[in-house]
Order: C-alpha cells, then sequence, then structure tokens
C-alpha cells in the first residue's frame, strides 16, 4: 500500500506550538524537535504495523482500522481512538484520557512525502517524512 515504507522525518511546521498546546515542558520539547524520528510501516488488509524509532524510544503500535485501541505518546500523553482510512488518507481521532479532549491526526502521501498533520484545541502542526 501507498503507505508501506520507511520513514524518517525531514521537517516540521508548528510542531513546537502544538506540543505546547498539548502540555509539554519546554525541555522535552526542545528534544522532541531533534528526535530523529523513523516510522516504518506495513499493512495487511486493515491491519497495520507501525514501528516508531527515535533518540527517545522504539515502540511498535498495530492497529485495526476502525477498532478503538490506547496509545501512549513519547511524553507519557495517554489517548483512545481509532485510525480509519478515508480516501487516500489514514485518518485518526483519539481522545486524552486525561482530560478528553481531542487529538486528530492525518496521515497522507503528497509529493513523494508522508505529511503527519495534528490539530489539538485549534493548534495545527504538520511533520515530513521522506521515503529512506
Amino acid at each position: 500500500m501507498a503507505f508501506d515504507g520507511t520513514w524518517k522525518v525531514d521537517r516540521s511546521e508548528n510542531y513546537d506550538k502544538f506540543m505546547e498546546k498539548m502540555g509539554v515542558n519546554l525541555v522535552k520539547r526542545k528534544l522532541a524537535s531533534h528526535d530523529n524520528l523513523k516510522l516504518i510501516i506495513t499493512q495487511a488488509g486493515n491491519k497495520f504495523t507501525i514501528k516508531e524509532s527515535s533518540a527517545f524510544r522504539n515502540v511498535e503500535i498495530v492497529f485495526d482500522l476502525g477498532v478503538a485501541f490506547n496509545y501512549s505518546l513519547a511524553d507519557g500523553t495517554e489517548l483512545s481512538g481509532t485510525w480509519s482510512l478515508e480516501g487516500d488518507k489514514l485518518v485518526g481521532n483519539f481522545k486524552r484520557v486525561d482530560n478528553g479532549n481531542e487529538l486528530k491526526a492525518v496521515r497522507e502521501i503528497v509529493g513523494g512525502e508522508l505529511v503527519q498533520t495534528y490539530v489539538y484545541e485549534g493548534v495545527e502542526a504538520k511533520r515530513f517524512f521522506k521515503k529512506e
């Protein structure tokens, strides 16, 4: 599928403001802006496996489209929600476990790059990944 492959973060837009809105402290935001995040994505039907590796952690996330699951962000924020396929976009709708606020994430391929867009409390950020 289009998302399959190894993707390395290339650049970000408004990521610091997004993390600040999420409640991530200054030190963690500075570290996260240089996390060298790599994603290895594989899809088999409705099942996705995403291996995230960065300077801070290595984690494997396995989920089925439309099936709710729990996930922890690198800063420890707990989320619960689902990923779905809307056209050629992978759309995630999550709620924070601690406060119930919504986090929306969209992954799409644009011009050969994997673009992740996050929206939380009116703040939008993007991370751009190049295929390795």
